[in-house]
């Protein structure tokens, strides 16, 4: 019997990684950011979704200054990445993260509402906002369909060597 809960638990620890690995970026600033994303628009959807307002609101006002911070972190992931056409791309990994939400939540139906609105009384009983990145991580909320952190598509790479060494020379 100990043998079969061991390869269960082994088999089940193997076959979860590949999912775990599709979420992990080389810099943990870049990953804490995707996570903390994600948080904020798991609330948003529970907003929207579940009549919440004031306690989003109360979110949004409590950690602003650490929000905005990770905003200026994503957008400097994309515009590293995609140069100019980094809006595009951040506007549309946003819609693409708030639409895989709003569709976990609608697989869940009348579920969604009392088993994931908690999730705003445990965010605003964090002692402080130096432990939202921390919970976030916790939460495991970047949906299995929404790439974070892909390797640079060859292309661009290729163009922005190509833009180091234009520049380069014209110094």
């Amino acid at each position: 019997m100990r043998r079969l809960v061991s390869a269960i638990t082994a088999l089940t620890v193997l076959t979860a990684q590949p999912v775990l690995a599709q979420h992990q970026c080389t810099s943990l600033a870049d990953q804490s950011a995707f996570e903390v994303q994600a948080l904020r628009s798991e609330l948003m959807v529970l907003a929207t979704g579940c009549h919440d307002d004031d306690r989003y609101n109360a979110f949004i006002r409590r950690y602003q200054a650490d929000l905005q911070a990770n905003e200026r972190t994503i957008n400097a992931y994309f515009q590293h990445r995609y140069g100019r056409a980094a809006q595009v791309e951040h506007d549309r990994f946003v819609t693409d993260l708030a639409n895989a939400i709003s569709r976990q939540g609608s697989d869940l139906g009348g579920d969604f509402c009392p088993r994931n609105g908690l999730m705003f009384n445990e965010v605003l009983a964090l002692e402080s906002a130096a432990e939202l990145a921390d919970f976030a991580a916790g939460k495991n909320l970047v949906p299995a369909s929404v790439e974070i952190c892909t390797p640079m598509p060859s292309s661009a790479v290729a163009t922005r060597k190509a833009a180091t060494r234009v520049a380069s020379t014209k110094k």
